[in-house]
Order: structure tokens, then sequence, then C-alpha cells
């Protein structure tokens, strides 16, 4: 009688340190489970959605090449020229086309040659048929300032000297007293402009206004201030 009761303690007693055991193992597997292994290798993380890597990454953009300077520069302009004193009551405003071309000394110093087309009438002076259209050109040099604000940006100030006349019959304006206009006569001349270079190193934009005392222009008898004016838009061209 006091086997059975021993028997079936030992059972009971066997089937709990079992259980015990198993509960344990399996909490131990979890847990190992949920843990990050030390040295795991992702095989999945080219595949996963995210930030690019820095060294696949796009490299910055460079900046653009600065302007040239300090080379040869062609300078053309187009715009408007009127005559004042006694020769502006002649001939009215026309077409003006103006070329320089110069070197850059120092990116402030420019010497250049510079030459001028004008075309204009004596409409003011005469009625039709008499009325004579004619082209005044010249051309002579001189020399730049520039300053410059920013790399792209700045003004100039130039003065030049050189001659320019009338192409136009003989005697036409001998006739209404201007005679000297017809042969090449002095000017000097000075000039203010802005400048805008581009983004393409070889370009520049700007504007320009100047004045000019053409003294070939002055009537023949009389006093005289044969002044001309001009102003345009300008393309700058560097090699």
């Amino acid at each position: 009688m006091d086997r059975c009761p021993r028997r079936r303690a030992r059972v009971i007693a066997t089937s709990a340190l079992v259980a015990a055991v198993t509960t344990l193992a399996s909490a131990r597997v979890a847990h190992a489970e949920d843990a990050p292994v030390t040295g795991q290798v992702d095989l999945e993380r080219d595949t996963k959605q995210g930030a690019p890597d820095p060294i696949d990454a796009p490299p910055p953009e460079a900046p653009p090449p600065p302007p040239y300077k300090k080379t040869l520069v062609l300078d053309t302009s187009i715009g408007a020229m009127a005559f004042l004193g006694e020769f502006g009551k002649v001939a009215p405003p026309g077409l003006w086309l103006h070329t320089q071309l110069g070197v850059e000394l120092l990116k402030w110093l420019m010497l250049f040659g510079e030459g001028d087309l004008h075309f204009t009438d004596t409409s003011r002076e005469q009625d039709p048929p008499q009325i004579r259209a004619f082209p005044v050109f010249g051309g002579g040099g001189g020399v730049r300032f520039t300053v410059r604000f920013t790399d792209r940006f700045g003004i100039y100030l130039q003065g030049s000297a050189g001659a320019m006349k009338a192409d136009i019959r003989v005697n036409a304006l001998r006739t209404i007293g201007f005679g000297d206009a017809e042969s090449l006569g002095a000017y000097a001349a000075g000039r203010l402009g802005v400048e805008w270079l581009q983004l393409d190193r070889h370009l520049g934009l700007g504007l320009t206004s100047g004045v000019k005392l053409a003294q070939g222009f002055a009537r023949t008898r009389g006093n005289d201030t044969p002044l001309a004016i001009d102003g345009g838009v300008s393309l700058r061209y560097a090699f």
C-alpha cells in the first residue's frame, strides 16, 4: 500500500520538472530569435528603398567659367545719332552704327580703334526734290577705363579722337553753308557705357551713349558748336 503513493508522487514530480525545463528552453529560444545577431549580413539591403548612398550621389555642378579678360575685344553698337547746333537744323536723327576693336592691357584699361557710320539727309533744310540723303562716316582711336563691380557687371568711360565726313555729292552741303562737312574733319569724343558679361565667357551685352565735337560740321559763317550725340545697345565679343 505504501509503494503506490510513492510511485505516484515520483511520476508527478518528474512530469512537473519536465514541464518546467521545456518552458524555460522555449523562452530562451524565443528570446534568441528576437535579439539582433552581431555581425549579421543583411542580404536584402540593396533591395530596400531609402536614401541614396553618398558615394552614388551625382557630383555638384561646377560654377561657370569667368569671362575672358585682358584679351582682344570686338565691340559693336546700333542705335541713333543726332546732330546739335546748326547742322541739326539741316539733318534729322538717323540710324547709327559703331564698331571698335581693342586690346585690354589690364582688366580696367583698353586701347582701341573705332569706326562710325550714320545715315541722315537734308530734309530739315530743303524741300523735295532737293533733299539729299547721305551717310556720315569716320574713324579714330582712343582709350577706355572700366570699373567692374562684379566679375560680370561694370561701367566704362572712354575718350577718342579721329576724323569724319559726309559722303555726299560735291558742293551739295556747301550751298547751304556746310562745305567743310564734305571733307574729313577732326573730332573729339567721349563715351559712357555699362557692360553685362554673359555666362558664355566670350559674350557681353551693354548700353552706351556718347557725345562728339565734330568741327567739320560747323556752319562756315557765324558762331556754331557742332555737337553730335548718340546712344544704343552694344554687343561685346572677347577672343
